[in-house]
Formats: C-alpha cells, sequence, structure tokens
C-alpha cells in the first residue's frame, strides 16, 4: 500500500506552511498491523519531503510529538510479508494537541472519544489560565 498519496502529501504540506503556533489536524493515520505501534501524522516537511512530524507511539507507553522518516515506515517488514499500514477511514475530529494531551495521560495514542474531550477541555483551561 502506498503511504502517501499525491493529495496526502498536499496537505501534509499545507500543514507545515501554516507556520509557528499551528495547531493542525491530524491528515493520516499510519499503524503496524500487528503490533501498538500508531502515528498521526500532520506535516510533511517542505524542503525534506522523506520527513514527516506527528504523534508518534511504539508502543512503549511514551507517545511523543516528533520526526518520523517516510522511507524508515515504508522499509518496515513484519512476519515477513506485512509492512505499516495507512488507514483508509481515519478522519481527525480533533487537533494534534488534543491528541497528543489524550496519549499523555493514556500512556498511548487513544480515539475514546471521552479521553478526548477530557484533554481539549484540559487544553482550554490551560489557555485560560496562561496569560499572553
Amino acid at each position: 500500500m502506498k503511504l502517501i498519496t499525491d493529495d496526502i502529501r498536499e496537505k501534509l504540506l499545507a500543514n507545515w506552511h501554516l507556520g509557528e503556533g499551528k495547531d493542525p489536524f491530524p491528515v493520516v493515520k499510519f499503524f503496524n498491523p500487528i503490533g501498538p505501534a500508531t502515528w498521526l501524522i500532520t506535516e510533511m516537511v517542505a524542503n525534506q519531503p522523506d520527513i514527516l512530524f506527528g504523534l508518534c507511539d511504539l508502543g512503549f507507553q511514551c507517545p511523543e510529538l516528533g520526526y518520523v522518516s517516510l522511507t524508515e515506515l515504508e522499509s518496515v517488514v513484519v512476519l515477513g510479508a506485512l509492512g505499516i499500514e495507512r488507514d483508509l477511514n481515519f478522519t481527525a475530529d480533533f487537533p494534534i494537541s488534543v491528541y497528543a494531551q489524550a496519549a499523555r495521560s493514556c500512556g498511548e495514542i487513544t480515539f475514546d472519544r471521552d479521553a478526548l474531550l477530557q484533554a481539549q477541555a484540559w487544553l482550554e483551561a490551560e489557555k485560560r489560565r496562561r496569560p499572553e
């Protein structure tokens, strides 16, 4: 399976060009079909299209925002034949900050609506507490 289509590439690059202070929605979800690893990708570095940015969870209970190599994701082979897959049905309902906060609270990327709504409420409360 092709991990990045032309349409996905355009959206990832558009998010990259939003600049500092952005909080884009994840564009694509990748996962290991037989393991816990999951990536929610928001951006592609414009001058280095092999480098993606998003929420990365390798299944060690320490998900983090960071960079990942598209080439490395495409080169993963598990059980001799399977590779990292793209979730064809994934649509983000929240910006990446909400998924990241929920992942920090849960120890893994979660799609549990209650956990995501709690993370969103916590982030909004934090914004109100911080003077700008």
